[in-house]
């Protein structure tokens, strides 16, 4: 494998440097950007009940409205269409453009849909759904961009002991934005609901919903450009990543003087060096080149599959929650509230399972990460959220009937915390690591993309699943229930685990290690990666 001495000078000095000051600060930056995302991609599900009420309610009818099945499937998964095309997009513009330019770009997207889905309007309810869908695509365009340029710069960023703890920290962040969004939506409609007191639907259908409460969803959707409007600014002052300068742009001077600047230390560049390395026949394949498939083609199926499967599971549970907690009579029928204690209700179940659930695995994977590793993270993962969607789906029944609501929760929680605590993380680390960094961004792209399309099944094959046999929601046909989709999830869970063994581990290795560009002309040429043949068993 690669010697010290082989990597540039400057490499080295980052791989080896102690964590400082600038390692937080790109944690911030680059985390700031992913609560953002997480911000916006879940907060709609939070009103969803409420665009219903408001615009679809039916004042003849027992219940209050709801989304027709096309319309809320739109709204709730336009997003994740639009994250899907902004990962490939942005992730392949990374490579091409650099790291920084890109980042600017996909933030000033996101702060702009943010504001301008909550000034969604239109004379018929389907005109403000379909403005808002409009917006919602280009924010998910924007948020979708920030996926592989977050990894790849604090993994390009980081030093080789703690890297997996530096990216896991920015995906942490994920966690937060969730929880801000319960928390938000709580605080909102609270005082909405204080400021503006309405009887419950079958009470007076027409006054449970306060003409006021059409400004609560747009105010949650508007926020959340609040903060990345913040960190527009430390994004830009940002320097491009070295690896990115030098082995990429070539430009061994420019990555010695920006890390110079960086690290507080004198660093030498070293062009010579840096053509020879950058020149070798190993380091000038292409995506699609046969040398590509040959290295790393395993590693990219591996990456690409375990991430797909993952989010069919994860998005599947997460967006629909609501409809989880309603079914085991947590959150009471819809017509024994009014529309604001509606979503009050829903943002504090949100809430409570973020808090419990969600946030402390994300930190239990910064925690150990460059322990244990992230092979054994994922397998874990994955091994346990098929246990746990066993535990939910076998005794169904019994979470169901009264008195078992709190076992129910409990387990659907621990499912949350093996998913983040597990590969939901380790999914997200591990491409930035182990590509070589002219194709890195894409490939961190292509895997990322390869999850979202799991979410877009997990989101709408379940929306359409999980419909009861017998008495299926208004405007849906019979589906396979909750309990056979759980089995089918832990299904989903269980391929995941196999395939886990396709993706090398990369604990303690430097990048240049991992993808290889680090080796001899003569060793690049031979075509030395590490192969999951050769896979540190952790």
């Amino acid at each position: 494998m690669a010697r010290g001495g082989d990597n540039l000078q400057v490499l080295s000095a980052l791989d080896a440097a102690k964590t400082q000051w600038y390692h937080f600060t790109a944690i911030i930056v680059a985390g700031m950007g992913f609560f953002t995302d997480a911000y916006d991609l879940f907060c709609i599900s939070l009103v969803t009940k409420l665009l219903g009420r408001i615009y679809y309610t039916d004042l003849s009818k027992p219940d209050p409205g709801s989304l027709p099945p096309n319309v809320a499937a739109a709204v709730n998964g336009v997003a994740f269409c639009g994250t899907l095309a902004g990962q490939l997009f942005f992730g392949w513009l990374g490579d091409k453009l650099g790291r920084k330019s890109v980042y600017g770009m996909t933030l000033m997207l996101m702060v702009l849909c943010s504001i301008a889905s909550g000034l969604s309007f239109g004379h018929t309810p389907t005109g403000v759904m379909a403005t808002l869908c409009f917006f919602r695509f280009w924010l998910g365009f924007g948020i979708g961009g920030d996926y592989p340029l977050s990894a790849t710069i604090m993994s390009e960023y980081a030093n080789k002991k703690t890297r997996g703890a530096f990216i896991a920290a920015v995906f942490a962040m994920q966690g937060f934005g969730i929880l801000a969004g319960g928390i938000v939506t709580l605080i909102i409609s609270a005082a909405f609901r204080a400021g503006y007191p309405a009887p419950s639907y079958q009470s007076n259908p027409s006054g449970s919903t306060v003409p006021q409460a059409d400004f609560v969803w747009r105010i949650i959707l508007m926020l959340g450009a609040l903060p990345a409007l913040l960190t527009y600014y430390w994004r830009m002052k940002m320097p491009e990543t070295a690896r990115y300068t030098a082995l990429v742009a070539k430009n061994a001077k420019q990555a010695a003087a920006d890390m110079s600047k960086v690290l507080q230390t004198e660093i030498v560049d070293e062009q010579e060096k840096l053509d020879e390395m950058v020149t070798s026949s190993g380091n000038s394949f292409g995506l699609f080149s046969r040398e590509f498939a040959r290295r790393h083609g395993l590693h990219l199926l591996g990456t690409a599959s375990t991430w797909f499967l993952l989010d069919i599971a994860f998005y599947s549970q997460n967006l629909f929650q609501k409809d989880i907690f309603t079914s085991i009579n947590w959150i009471p029928k819809a017509k024994t509230m009014s529309a604001l204690e509606e979503v009050f209700r829903i943002s504090r179940a949100q809430t409570l399972i973020a808090l419990c659930g969600t946030v402390p695995g994300y930190w239990f994977t910064v925690a150990l990460i460059d322990v244990v590793g992230r092979f054994a993270i994922q397998l874990l993962g994955f091994f346990m959220m098929t246990v746990f969607m066993l535990g939910l789906a076998v005794p169904y029944h019994h979470w169901t009937t009264p008195g078992n609501h709190i076992g129910f929760v409990v387990m659907y929680a621990f499912t949350f915390f093996f998913a983040n605590f597990g590969p939901n993380s380790t999914t997200f680390i591990v491409p930035a690591e182990i590509f070589p960094a002219r194709l890195r961004s894409t490939c961190h792209g292509i895997s990322a993309a390869s999850g979202k399309a799991g979410a877009i099944i997990g989101a709408f094959g379940f929306l359409y699943a999980a419909q009861d046999k017998h008495k299926p929601d208004a405007g849906y046909k019979p589906g396979i229930g909750v309990r056979n989709s759980l089995f089918v999830l832990a299904g989903v869970n269980m391929l995941g685990f196999v395939l886990t063994f396709l993706v090398p581990e990369s604990k303690g290795k430097s990048l240049e290690e991992m993808s290889g560009e680090a080796e001899d002309s003569e060793e690049a040429g031979a075509g030395r990666a590490v192969r999951p043949s050769e896979m540190q068993m952790v």
